[in-house]
């Protein structure tokens, strides 16, 4: 029999993991939210409480929903919380020895047959389990950003995971109302292999003077229709974010096409990493973005 997954932990309250708890608890789940300061995990919990309460306004859910789903999710700085969960996902940054770090400090704290999945964009599977004590019970589950809005879940098998894992994180992403595209475990996976190195083509294009900040976004949404423009993507996933998936492309595959640009470079060691920090291709200090070049 398949396990039947009743509590989930979440590593990380940032933009993705509170996505994921928000989710999770909408889906009846009971929700253990950690980070590395309690500042953090409440920080987490009112963006949660702010998109759960926009999506009342909308129709999208109701009042006692909210508050049901909001109730079940509980701070857990102390990683000894969750201690009694079913399945837990490492949400943290995109640097594989944070995430190592993380996996060796939950490994002696969680129960024997309890999952663990990471929600990496691009890292291997496969050498971040066998990085723990249970590559078998080991899987990726890649969330799209935002995750209350986007529907797909990239499932990702490690070489050493297990059916009976993989059907029970199958089933957990079903019960979260999320469609599954099953990627195997190559960097990058699917949606970043092909993403990103068009976000790296649209920084290139600027770089040598193609075109500006608008006019390549521009181009892009009125040209192939997109909803929005590579570089303003590139500012909401994070520009850091960009430059280690193509880092992780660039030397998993060894081809040049994925070499990172260097201006995404320059930008990252300015600290101008987007949305977050209020500066990337776009200037958010003000009413209206405005185009940093």
């Amino acid at each position: 029999m398949v396990m039947e997954i009743k509590k989930v932990g979440i590593i990380g309250a940032g933009q993705m993991g509170n996505g994921i708890a928000h989710v999770c608890a909408l889906a009846g789940y009971d929700v253990g939210l950690g980070d590395l300061s309690i500042d953090r995990i409440e920080s987490g919990l009112a963006s949660i409480n702010g998109n759960m309460a926009r999506q009342v306004q909308k129709g999208l859910i109701t009042e006692e929903q909210r508050t049901g789903a909001l109730d079940r999710i509980k701070p857990a700085q102390d990683l000894d919380l969750l201690s009694d969960a079913d399945l837990v996902i490492e949400s943290a940054v995109e640097n594989e020895s944070v995430k190592r770090k993380i996996f060796s400090q939950l490994c002696p704290i969680l129960k024997p047959e309890a999952i663990l999945a990471t929600n990496t964009s691009s890292i291997s599977i496969t050498r971040l389990a066998a990085s723990t004590d249970r590559p078998e019970r080991f899987i990726g589950i890649h969330f799209m950003n935002p995750v209350p809005i986007m529907e797909l879940v990239e499932l990702v098998r490690g070489i050493a995971t297990e059916d009976e894992t993989f059907e029970a994180s199958k089933q957990f992403c079903d019960r979260l109302g999320k469609q599954i595209a099953v990627a195997e475990d190559f960097p990058a996976f699917m949606v970043n292999r092909i993403l990103l190195p068009m976000i790296n083509e649209a920084i290139y294009t600027l770089y040598e003077g193609v075109g500006s900040v608008d006019s390549i976004d521009k181009a892009m949404k009125l040209g192939a229709n997109h909803p929005m423009g590579p570089l303003q993507l590139a500012d909401f996933i994070g520009l850091d974010t960009c430059l280690s998936i193509m880092q992780v492309l660039y030397e998993g595959l060894a081809d040049t096409k994925y070499r990172p640009c260097p201006l995404l470079v320059k930008y990252v060691e300015a600290g101008w990493l987007g949305r977050k920090t209020q500066r990337g291709f776009y200037d958010y200090r003000g009413e209206e973005p405005v185009p940093t070049r």
